[in-house]
């Protein structure tokens, strides 16, 4: 059965005891079968295979995104050729040596990216993002055009939606000296 975000929402905000937060939740397989669309995806930044990868950089700077979606033009009215993470730094430009400010995105990005569309599930999100590695998925419309890109942060945020209580409110006085932590 799916969902569309809207049911989503009534539910999570309603009171009905599954979400109260007095009573104890276990996790549905009915947000699973909710579409990709519940997870209010970013509109993605769009750039052309000519661009440099100091003009990615900076978009995702500006834009506090780690992720761009590259089109033959630059423009979201073409299909998605590509994508750049700020992992291909990382790993594609740093380790490699390369000069970023002359370095089009062409040489290397993440050529025919795999793709899933807003009627996609969130299990199908899932899927992808754990079978493949990817902390970033590129949404689609039916023809291809770039509709938005789920980040592993939206799947989170929607957990922290569904299960606030249970989430917020675990306690615990642990303050991690590890980064990220």
């Amino acid at each position: 059965m799916e969902i569309e975000r809207d049911e989503f929402d009534s539910l999570v905000d309603s009171d009905e005891a599954y979400f109260d937060a007095e009573t104890p939740r276990t996790f549905d397989a009915q947000l699973l079968e909710a579409p990709a669309s519940v997870l209010q995806a970013r509109r993605a930044r769009i750039l052309g295979r000519e661009d440099t990868v100091t003009d990615a950089v900076r978009a995702m700077q500006k834009e506090h995104r780690g992720v761009v979606l590259i089109t033959e033009d630059g423009s979201e009215g073409t299909r998605v050729i590509g994508i750049f993470t700020e992992r291909d730094v990382l790993f594609r430009i740093i380790d490699g040596g390369r000069n970023p400010a002359t370095l089009p995105l062409e040489q290397v990005m993440t050529a025919d990216p795999e793709c899933l569309t807003e009627d996609d599930t969130v299990a199908d999100v899932l899927r992808m993002m754990s079978v493949g590695g990817f902390r970033h998925v590129p949404l689609v419309d039916e023809r291809g055009l770039p509709a938005g890109v789920v980040s592993v942060r939206d799947v989170v945020d929607l957990l922290v939606e569904a299960f606030p209580a249970e989430i917020v409110n675990r306690g615990g006085d642990r303050q991690s000296e590890r980064e990220g932590g």
